[in-house]
C-alpha cells in the first residue's frame, strides 16, 4: 500500500512540473492483456510524455498441478507510471519505460477427484477426513516495465488519436500459500497432511513462476483536451 501511495504522489509531482513545460493533456481508454484501463497523458518535454493510469482484468481458469486440480479466481489490477519517449520529434513511434504497481492475485480452490479425495506428494486423503483446500497466488508489487508503442495522444490540432503498446513487465517469482481447512482425523494424519500440502505448495509455486514476465499488448483511443 505504501508503494501505491508513493506512485501517486510521484505522479502528482510530475503533473505539477509538466504544467510549466507545456499546456495540454489527454485521456485514453485502453483494452488488452492488462484488461480495461484509463490513463492520463501529460507532456513532460517536447519528445517526452508521462502516462499515469489503472487497469483491471478478471480472469477465472482451471489448472492442474501434480495430481491436484484447481479453480483459480483471478483479479489482475495494475497501476502504471509510464514515460513515452518519441525518438524522432513528430513521429508516432515511441519507446516506453516505467513502473507498474502489480496488485494481481489469484484465489485457488482445490477440486477433489471423482472419488472425493486429494493426492498430495503421493499420499491420498479423503475430503471427509481433511476438509477443503484453499490458497492464493500473488506476485511482486513493484514491477518494472519496458516496451515500444505507436501513437501520440498529444498530437497537436488533433482531438482523437489511436495508439498501441507492445511490452512486458517483470513480476518475479510467484508467492503461493495453500492451506487445508477442516482436518478431523488424527493429529498424526493432520500433521502428515500439512507436510504433503507444503510440498504441493512448492510445486504450484514453481509452475506459477513460469509467468515471471507478463506480456502487455494494448490498444487505445485517446481524447486530447
Amino acid at each position: 500500500m505504501a508503494f501505491k501511495h508513493t506512485v501517486f504522489a510521484f505522479a502528482a509531482l510530475l503533473l505539477g512540473t509538466s504544467a510549466h513545460a507545456q499546456l495540454g493533456a489527454a485521456v485514453t481508454a485502453d483494452l488488452g492483456t492488462t484488461g480495461a484501463g484509463l490513463h492520463l497523458v501529460v507532456p513532460m518535454e517536447r519528445t517526452l510524455n508521462g502516462r499515469f493510469g489503472a487497469n483491471y482484468f478478471k480472469h477465472d481458469l482451471d489448472k492442474r498441478s501434480g495430481l491436484v486440480d484447481y479453480k483459480l479466481d483471478g483479479k489482475l489490477a495494475t497501476f502504471d507510471v509510464l514515460f513515452d519517449w518519441y525518438v524522432i520529434e513528430g513521429s508516432s513511434f515511441r519507446l516506453t519505460s516505467g513502473l507498474v504497481y502489480n496488485g494481481t492475485r489469484f484465489k485457488a480452490t482445490g477440486v477433489p477427484a471423482a472419488n472425493g479425495s486429494f493426492t498430495f506428494n503421493g499420499n491420498t486423503y479423503k475430503t471427509t477426513d481433511i476438509g477443503t483446500l484453499k490458497g492464493d497466488v500473488s506476485f511482486r508489487r513493484a514491477a518494472p516495465y519496458i516496451g515500444i508503442g505507436w501513437g501520440n495522444a498529444l498530437t497537436p490540432n488533433k482531438r482523437w488519436n489511436f495508439g498501441a503498446d507492445i511490452g512486458a513487465f517483470y513480476q518475479g517469482k510467484a508467492k503461493v500459500n495453500l492451506i487445508p481447512y477442516g482436518c478431523t482425523t488424527s493429529n498424526a494424519v493432520c500433521g502428515k497432511l500439512a507436510t504433503d500440502v507444503a510440498v504441493e505448495e512448492l510445486r504450484l509455486q514453481d509452475e506459477a513462476s513460469d509467468y515471471k514476465v507478463y506480456p502487455v499488448l494494448r490498444a487505445s483511443i485517446s481524447y486530447n483536451f
